[in-house]
């Protein structure tokens, strides 16, 4: 994502490559909600099983320039080409309810002048920031006690995503796989 005013100039460019205080302010943004989106970025149970280290898949809120370890990632180009990739989301995720949320992490942060802090400099699967969450209930439960959700895509809607995704859970984990039933519930 960047971010263009009215004159159609990208308020993100910089010299910089990890560009100016409003691009750090919505990386700080990203940050801050990242765990309340989780289930959105991340919302099924195959979901959870990409997120491994080493594996370019982030698993933490960090940030740098040109390093696709991390959660927010700010690719080297050109100043008008300043932008920040959310790598959090996998190819599962609903596309707009991930753009309203990468929207509204954004203007969070920018609102509130958020802080992201430093730039990781090197492996990201070394950074001992706390991690995301990493599992589909822990996903669902930060969801369903976020603020930052509710204030963003309505009571309703938090409720009844929630809803909708926690049935599913419930489905997927009453299902006895072919695996389970092989080895658990057979003898030879």
């Amino acid at each position: 994502m960047s971010l263009v005013d009215a004159g159609g100039r990208n308020v993100f460019a910089a010299e910089d490559p990890a560009g100016t205080p409003a691009l750090r302010h919505a990386i700080g943004g990203l940050a801050a909600t990242i765990n309340d989106g989780m289930a959105v970025w991340a919302p099924t149970a195959n979901s959870y099983r990409r997120f491994q280290s080493e594996a370019y898949v982030p698993l933490n809120p960090s940030w740098s320039v040109n390093n696709r370890g991390v959660a927010f990632r700010v690719p080297h180009g050109p100043p008008a080409s300043r932008r920040v990739e959310h790598r959090v989301a996998g190819a599962d995720a609903n596309p707009y309810l991930l753009a309203a949320l990468v929207l509204a992490g954004m203007h969070h942060g920018l609102t509130h002048r958020l802080d992201p802090g430093p730039v990781l400099a090197g492996n990201a699967y070394r950074d001992t920031t706390p991690t995301i969450p990493l599992s589909w209930p822990e996903a669902l439960s930060a969801f369903e006690q976020s603020d930052f959700v509710r204030e963003y895509l309505g009571e309703r809607f938090a409720r009844l995503y929630a809803q909708t995704r926690r049935g599913e859970m419930q489905d997927f984990c009453s299902y006895v796989s072919p695996l389970e039933y092989s080895w658990y519930l057979t003898t030879s």
